[in-house]
C-alpha cells in the first residue's frame, strides 16, 4: 500500500514537472520566430517576400531588325574606330604643320611624306573593311578631325581629286561630304564610341579647327 502511495507521489511529480517544462518551451525565448508584417485595414498581417519570377516574351520581327541593324552598326564602330582615331590623330598633325609653312612647295613634299606614311599603314588593313564599315568610318574620322572626308582629301589632293573620290563613293552608296552630328543623327555612334573609350581605356582627343 505504501508502495502505492510512492508511486502515485513520483508518477504527479512527474506530470508537474512535464507541464512546466513545455509551459518553459512555449514561452522561452528560443522558440520565438520574428517575422516581419503589415498592417492591412487595421490588421497585422504577416509579410513574406516571394522569390523572383522571370518572364520572357518573344521580340517581335521589328525589334529583331532593329536588334540586328543595332548589332552591325556596333560592330562597326568596334573595327573602325581604333583605325580613326589613329587616322585623326595623323591629319590633325599634318593640319598644324601646314598651318605653320608658308611655300606651296614646301606644302606639297610635306604633304605626299605624310600621305606615305598614311598609305603604309592604312593600307592593308582598310582594304579588308566592308563597303558599311566604310561608311563608319569616314563619320568616325569626321568626329576625330571635324571635316568631312571631303574636305580632307580637297586639302591634301586637291578639288579634282576629292570630286573623284566623291563619284567613286557614290557608286557605293556612300558620301564623302556626310556630317557627324553627335546629339542628333550620330547619337547612337557616340554613344558606341563613349562604350569603346571605357572599355579600351581611350583618351577623347581634342578635335582640330577646320581646315
Amino acid at each position: 500500500m505504501r508502495f502505492k502511495r510512492y508511486t502515485f507521489k513520483l508518477i504527479t511529480i512527474l506530470l508537474l514537472l512535464l507541464g512546466a517544462g513545455q509551459a518553459f518551451a512555449q514561452n522561452g525565448i528560443n522558440d520565438t520566430i520574428v517575422s516581419e508584417a503589415v498592417i492591412y485595414n487595421g490588421e497585422i498581417i504577416e509579410a513574406k517576400t516571394l522569390s523572383n519570377v522571370s518572364v520572357y516574351g518573344r521580340m517581335t520581327v521589328a525589334q529583331m531588325m532593329a536588334q540586328a541593324k543595332y548589332n552591325r552598326l556596333r560592330n562597326a564602330v568596334y573595327v573602325t574606330y581604333p583605325y580613326a582615331r589613329r587616322a585623326g590623330a595623323v591629319m590633325n598633325d599634318i593640319n598644324n604643320k601646314l598651318n605653320s609653312l608658308d611655300k606651296s612647295a614646301t606644302r606639297k613634299d610635306y604633304i605626299k611624306t605624310r600621305e606615305k606614311e598614311l598609305k603604309k599603314e592604312f593600307t592593308d588593313p582598310l582594304t579588308n573593311l566592308s563597303v558599311y564599315q566604310g561608311k563608319v568610318l569616314m563619320k568616325l574620322i569626321n568626329r576625330e578631325t571635324g571635316n568631312n572626308c571631303y574636305e580632307i582629301i580637297k586639302e591634301y589632293r586637291g578639288s579634282v581629286t576629292a570630286r573623284v573620290y566623291q563619284t567613286v563613293a557614290f557608286f557605293f552608296n556612300s558620301n564623302l561630304k556626310q556630317p557627324y552630328n553627335s546629339q542628333k543623327d550620330d547619337a547612337t555612334i557616340e554613344r558606341i564610341v563613349m562604350e569603346v573609350q571605357r572599355m579600351y581605356g581611350y583618351q577623347e582627343l581634342r578635335k582640330a579647327t577646320s581646315m
